[in-house]
């Protein structure tokens, strides 16, 4: 009797061991995709991060990718700058020094919680000078007058003659444009079909003293992102990120959710754990529950014997 107690205890004792390893380790909200931390308001799956930038932002699980996804398309997040609420992407089909390609062009839903950075600039490249709506005609019908920047017309100039890729194809510099979505707000879209245009380069900074040299600018696009209308960032999920959680959301209700590792959901913050008894306490590593664990499996091992 005493024998059949103890390997009862014992399967039990295993089946307990193995259950809790696992558990400890999961949690539903992960910390980072691929090089990149994920913090609010970005998340890597429903009910992670804020319910506004579920539906734009994804983690891809099986290659750790972070992607922005618009009407326009998908593009690759290269950083974000969570001090300065900035996010960097890049368009695969943008044209650099590095190879020059036909474009859609880019832009971001109207609804989206995104606008484009101030230091973003867009050049339109190969645009048709007779039909393309950013040449607009002289009122007297002598030519054509650009819509472009022209203080930065020098940048056009730079990109035709010392951007190999570019200047490869012998353009004419009057048919590029460049494009400053400055105040064009977060609907600002730019589909080269309708300006009659067959690529584009996208930069946010030249870096001092590479103006003249556009191999070495930094091309993609720079996005701004607000936390909410009022521009606050929450207290509540500050408390839940100092305590090793994750911020994310209820998916049935899009309250405010604390995802703790082990699984477990709060609605403040995961310091609870700290103070409990349970050994599921997220700050003890897998080896403080497992070693343990393990002395006491040979201990029964060797009492049935």
């Amino acid at each position: 009797m005493s024998l059949k107690r103890s390997s009862s205890s014992f399967f039990f004792l295993l089946f307990s061991f193995f259950s809790l390893s696992s558990h400890v380790s999961s949690q539903a909200c992960q910390k980072t995709c691929g090089q990149i931390p994920i913090k609010y308001p970005l998340g890597t799956g429903a009910g992670c991060g804020d319910p506004r930038f579920t539906r734009y932002i994804t983690c891809d699980p099986d290659q750790q990718t972070l992607t922005l996804t618009t009407h326009t398309g998908c593009y690759p997040i290269t950083s974000v700058d969570y001090a300065k609420q900035e996010i960097y992407v890049t368009d695969p089909s943008m044209s650099t020094c590095a190879c020059t390609r036909p474009s859609h062009g880019f832009g971001l839903d109207w609804d989206a919680p995104f606008s484009f950075h101030d230091d973003t600039v867009f050049t339109l490249l190969d645009c048709s000078v007779d039909e393309s709506p950013v040449f607009t005609p002289l009122s007297n019908g002598s030519g054509r007058v650009s819509l472009c920047d022209r203080q930065s017309s020098s940048i056009c100039t730079f990109l035709y003659s010392n951007c190999r890729a570019i200047s490869l194809i012998n353009l004419q510099v009057s048919t590029c444009c460049v494009y400053v979505p400055l105040d064009l707000g977060p609907s600002f879209e730019m589909d080269l079909k309708k300006l009659q245009c067959s690529s584009y380069s996208g930069f946010y900074n030249l870096g001092p003293g590479q103006e003249s040299h556009p191999e070495n600018w930094n091309y993609g696009i720079a996005l701004k992102y607000k936390f909410n209308v009022f521009e606050e960032y929450p207290g509540v999920c500050g408390g839940c990120e100092r305590s090793n959680g994750a911020c994310g959301f209820n998916t049935q209700t899009s309250s405010f959710v604390c995802n703790c590792p082990g699984g477990i959901n709060t609605t403040s913050d995961c310091f609870f754990l700290y103070n409990s008894a349970s050994i599921l306490v997220p700050w003890i590593s897998r080896e403080w529950v497992v070693y343990p664990l393990s002395w006491i499996v040979v201990w029964m091992v060797m009492s049935l014997r």
